[in-house]
């Protein structure tokens, strides 16, 4: 039997060794992703800034989705360099080709003076509330992190709204602006399950609050109890990473696509009606948007409000859910997102299908030829509003 002196001599053989110095100049190449095998406490105490951690004991069960190419160029690091060798070697098993064990490990790099920081961690509340969000490899402690970090914003406190609300707001979205100017009806409870019976009268957006702070304290709510029009809608939706949009209306949802296109600001839609939904993503000149899919609203006979048509109160739950599961897609930047597609939901069928939306070359919202984007109150057409001439 080796010793283990033997067994590291050997395995140091057949892994490639870089000193500090040839790995900072690696790690700031593009592409190279920097891997920490230590265990989290050390961890916790202070890494290279951008490192992937990844402790040696769960190397094998999470590095290949947590860098899926094999021809990534790894730099990997432990506390003195022991760690990292055996990790550079297990991963040339699994297949990597280009991976490199620093001597020395982050005591060296920290002893010379090289630049390092105190990762940002969840706090032990936190890793037990999101504890199976961090079982997931495309989330992990540094997705959540970001989730934390993100903004969302919702159209609306109602049917679509309220599903949204809920699980972006369990799933620790850090900041969920709302914008509702209406009042909690008994009518509403049949669907609006961010409300109830003592709220009846209440603003939307202040019961909308109340539901959400108590669900989950990380979550900043910020409310807006006014009506979305052009002489506000630009301030409001600005700094906000995704919008949800849950309108009943075709003026507001041409005024949200213009002033997303401006903000380049993704939209995830979705709309109801009687056992029928639908749902998609309007990412700003990378899919479609929303005058590509419809350049102009139907007449009002053809497209009836809930209020006049009806709806089944479980069907927004649906939808409202998959909005919710496309905004946590774009804020993680994983899976493929419903942007060019278009996801249509019949209850009575039980069936699901999806539509190809391409972009308009004509569009004159995000057409190649399209004029400056107006933003005003849009007609009963809906159409968008040239850019007037300078005044004589």
């Amino acid at each position: 039997m080796p010793s283990f002196r033997e067994l590291l001599a050997e395995t140091k053989k057949r892994i490639r060794e870089v000193d500090t110095a040839a790995a900072s100049e690696s790690i700031g190449q593009p592409g190279v992703v920097v891997l920490d095998v230590r265990e989290p406490d050390e961890f916790e105490q202070g890494a290279i800034a951008g490192a992937v951690h990844i402790p040696r004991g769960h190397l094998e069960s999470k590095i290949e989705s947590t860098i899926p190419k094999l021809d990534t160029p790894v730099v990997v690091y432990c506390a003195g360099g022991t760690r990292s060798a055996f990790a550079a070697d297990t991963m040339q098993q699994l297949g990597y080709t280009d991976v490199v064990s620093v001597i020395g490990g982050f005591g060296r790099w920290k002893d010379e003076g090289r630049p390092w920081s105190t990762p940002r961690r969840l706090n032990p509340d936190q890793r037990n509330r999101y504890s199976r969000h961090l079982l997931v490899n495309e989330v992990g402690e540094e997705g959540q992190l970001k989730l934390l970090d993100s903004k969302v914003l919702l159209l609306g406190a109602g049917g679509l709204g309220s599903p949204s609300a809920l699980y972006l707001a369990a799933a620790g979205v850090g900041t969920i602006g709302i914008i509702d100017m209406d009042v909690v009806d008994e009518s509403n409870l049949q669907r609006q399950i961010l409300h109830n019976l003592d709220r009846i009268g209440d603003r939307k957006v202040d019961s909308a609050k109340k539901t959400l702070t108590l669900l989950n304290p990380d979550v900043d709510v910020v409310t807006y109890d006014t009506r979305l029009g052009a002489d506000n809608i630009l301030d409001i939706i600005d700094g906000y990473d995704v919008i949800v949009d849950g309108a009943d209306n075709f003026p507001s949802r041409y005024l949200l696509n213009d002033a997303s296109l401006l903000k380049k600001i993704p939209v995830v839609h979705g709309s109801i009606f009687r056992f029928e939904g639908q749902a998609t993503v309007f990412h700003p000149y990378v899919g479609p948007c929303y005058r590509c899919m419809i350049p102009e609203p139907p007449p009002a006979e053809l497209a009836p409000s809930c209020a006049e048509a009806g709806v089944l109160g479980v069907l927004p739950g649906i939808i409202g859910s998959i909005q919710a599961m496309e905004a946590i897609k774009l804020l993680l930047g994983v899976g493929d997102t419903l942007a060019g597609r278009l996801l249509a939901y019949d209850a009575l069928e039980q069936s699901f299908r999806t539509f190809k939306v391409n972009r308009d070359p004509d569009c004159p919202a995000c057409g190649p030829n399209a004029g400056e984007i107006v933003i005003a109150e849009y007609d009963e057409h809906c159409m968008p509003h040239p850019k007037q001439p300078p005044a004589a």
